[in-house]
């Protein structure tokens, strides 16, 4: 057998494994999301009228978490907030806002560190905290949101 032939034979070996591995990965998270049968309604804000039309005028209390991509106490603070919305079912959206990217959201809500978290209701921002916080914190946080 030629080496062109052998290369490709091992080429196509390799591609079959990856793409096997990866459905049985996709797979996994699958079954994963729905077994937990928690409907998380969290988005990316892209801008200011996306801003307004998902956060202030929603129907349901949001939280914002205003974030920096180099910031790491923000890296571990989405995993404790997306835990703690776990309990709330979709009685509350999570709005994550990148302070680079939306620098003028950030200016408007006096952002002077991240992370920092906005709960709002109504349009109105009800309450806040700065900085990483335990997740037992987050969820009273969210619970008090929800009994205002």
């Amino acid at each position: 057998m030629s080496k062109l032939y052998l290369n490709l034979r091992h080429f196509a070996r390799a591609t079959t494994l990856f793409s096997n591995a990866s459905s049985r990965a996709v797979g996994g998270l699958h079954r994963n999301l729905h077994a937990t049968g928690v409907k998380q309604d969290i988005f990316n804000i892209q801008d200011k009228e996306d801003f307004k039309q998902r956060v202030l005028n929603s129907d349901k209390p949001v939280l914002i978490d205003f974030h920096a991509k180099w910031c790491g106490p923000c890296k571990q603070l989405t995993p404790r907030l997306e835990t703690a919305l776990q309990q709330f079912k979709d009685d509350v959206h999570l709005a994550k806002v990148d302070i680079d990217e939306n620098d003028d959201l950030a200016m408007e809500y006096m952002v002077s560190a991240v992370p920092v978290v906005f709960a709002v209701k109504g349009g109105n921002v009800a309450d806040k905290f700065i900085g990483l916080q335990e997740l037992d914190r987050i969820t009273s946080f969210i619970r008090s949101l929800l009994d205002k």
